[in-house]
């Protein structure tokens, strides 16, 4: 190599490194104290454990010192437009759930724009479980369908309001022609408490919500929407297997961050969640706990797959016009 040759590569290599000045500042300066996860929920429910497990396990792996910070209201509105006018500076995140997604088409006038919130992670899924109260005849979902077709609205279905779930099974019913009574709850627990009491006769959560009481026997799960049966109820088929005219659908959860967060810090989050959440503990949580399906996806597959999703669910809730309380 001529010392022509070597002069050149040197430069060159210098150059490329001041061309990265926010590596080499995400790499040295961060994160600068305090780490905050947003969580739009309160305690309870299953996005406020999935943060709290991810938290205690950087905290054991990096030192940081990450605290979750819930800020509920507004199924989620509140604490997502916290997160989008935080400073884009790796210090704030939010750890949310599905249902975050369908906010703009049920709230046109957010306090926020989702180009405010930048897609860093899907977390993991599960298959949502549709359960009758055991003194219900029925055994499966198309049971109940079966009946409702019989006795028009007097079959009664407990739902999360401006849920997937809402708009899951408003689909259902006008594919399938069933009058199904959806009653909208604000939230899981209260909607836990009437399927519990036999105040409902069949409701659609999450499977997570719903495993303590399918064990306990104190509800029969009839159904799954996942596209093949979860090996958490291997004995349940899925609605497809059923012949319910629908589609897959899943419960997930994702993590997002300002946008203009310096990619760097994105990827390096990324990288360390990643960890966290593939440690065979945590791993092992989350499977037990919430049935969930490790995806840890790229930010380019999440926001792909959000995109996706968001016009599905949004033409359902236009076309049939779908309030979200």
């Amino acid at each position: 190599m001529t010392t022509l040759q070597r002069r050149s590569l040197i430069v060159g290599a210098a150059a490329a490194t001041l061309g990265a000045p926010g590596l080499l500042r995400a790499q040295g300066d961060w994160p600068k104290g305090q780490i905050k996860f947003i969580v739009p929920f309160p305690p309870g429910g299953s996005t406020d454990p999935v943060a709290r497990i991810i938290q205690a396990k950087l905290i054991e792996l990096t030192g940081w010192n990450i605290i979750v910070d819930n800020k509920p209201g507004g199924t989620g509105v509140v604490g997502s437009s916290i997160a989008a006018k935080s400073p884009p500076d790796g210090q704030t995140w939010m750890i949310t759930f599905d249902s975050h997604i369908l906010n703009p088409a049920f709230a046109p006038s957010l306090p926020y724009k989702d180009s405010e919130l930048f897609n860093v992670m899907e977390i993991g899924r599960t298959p949502q479980a549709i359960c009758a109260h055991p003194d219900r005849p029925y055994k499966t979902f198309a049971d109940a369908v079966a009946d409702a077709k019989k006795r028009p609205g007097k079959v009664s279905m407990g739902v999360l309001a401006a849920s997937q779930a809402l708009v899951l099974m408003t689909f259902i019913k006008k594919e399938n022609d069933v009058d199904l009574n959806l009653i909208p709850y604000k939230g899981g627990g209260p909607m836990n408490q009437d399927i519990l009491a036999g105040v409902t006769d069949v409701a659609i959560g999450s499977l997570a919500s719903f495993s303590p009481h399918i064990r306990s026997n104190k509800v029969r799960a009839i159904a799954v929407t996942g596209e093949k049966r979860t090996p958490a109820l291997p004995d349940t088929p899925t609605l497809i297997e059923q012949g319910i005219k629908g589609f897959p659908s899943y419960a997930w959860w994702g993590v997002y961050a300002p946008t203009g967060t310096p990619r760097p810090i994105i990827d390096r989050m990324h990288a360390e969640i990643t960890k966290a959440v593939r440690s065979p503990d945590v791993t092992q949580k989350f499977v037990e706990q919430f049935n969930m399906e490790i995806l840890t996806s790229s930010p380019e597959a999440f926001a792909t797959y959000q995109k996706s999703e968001q016009e599905r669910w949004f033409k359902i809730i236009k076309d049939n016009d779908i309030k979200g309380d």
